[in-house]
């Protein structure tokens, strides 16, 4: 029975890791649909435990929709990651990693993504380097049905080489802009996300 329920445990915690990462690529690809943000708005805030890590930074970010508009998420969003020319703040690995876009970090970015069997669609609208596509990458190898990809051994290696160097400090740059409001608690709870990933994965090695 004890080793029933373990396995359970672990199943929901893996189902709960891919729908974060499907639900972070969601807010951060493009403005949030009204349909999102109004199941975002009716979420549960309560953890399953009390005091679990995420519980705070998910009820900051619950709470920070209710009290915007889809129209002021919409503006915000618009405002900081979209626009004509040079975004406020960009959202792509490459300008993290090498402070070009499209520079070396998405050409291995996509030799890592052919060597999982995975390209980009031609209906996306940005590159692969952009957070919310990784974050689906993620998603996939977490959720996906090959196991030969979708492992922690993949996991690792791809959080580790593609998301965890410039993260951090992609999501300082939204926490310190002084017009993010909805965005920044968005920014709060990926950031908590995230360092569990990374201490999750270090137990690994």
């Amino acid at each position: 029975m004890t080793s029933n329920l373990s396995s359970s445990s672990a199943l929901d915690e893996e189902t709960a890791r891919a729908e974060i990462y499907g639900l972070l690529a969601q807010l951060f690809y493009q403005v949030p649909t009204p349909d999102l943000l109004a199941q975002l708005r009716v979420a549960v805030t309560d953890a399953p435990v009390a005091g679990g890590f995420l519980e705070e930074p998910w009820r900051q970010l619950v709470a920070a929709s209710r009290v915007s508009t889809d129209a002021d998420i919409a503006s915000e969003y618009n405002q900081l990651f979209g626009g004509v020319g040079k975004p406020e703040i960009y959202l792509y690995a490459s300008h993290y990693v090498s402070g070009f876009l499209n520079d070396k970090p998405v050409a291995r970015l996509r030799e890592d993504l052919a060597a999982l069997g995975l390209e980009r669609d031609d209906s996306m609208s940005e590159t692969e380097d952009h957070f919310a596509c990784l974050c689906e990458v993620m998603r996939y190898l977490i959720a996906g049905d090959d196991v030969a990809v979708s492992n922690l051994t993949q996991q690792r290696e791809f959080f580790a080489k593609h998301v965890q160097p410039w993260t951090q400090e992609m999501l300082d740059v939204i926490l310190k802009h002084p017009r993010a409001q909805f965005l920044a608690q968005l920014a709060a709870f990926t950031q908590a996300f995230l360092n569990i990933e990374t201490q999750g994965f270090d137990l690994l090695t």
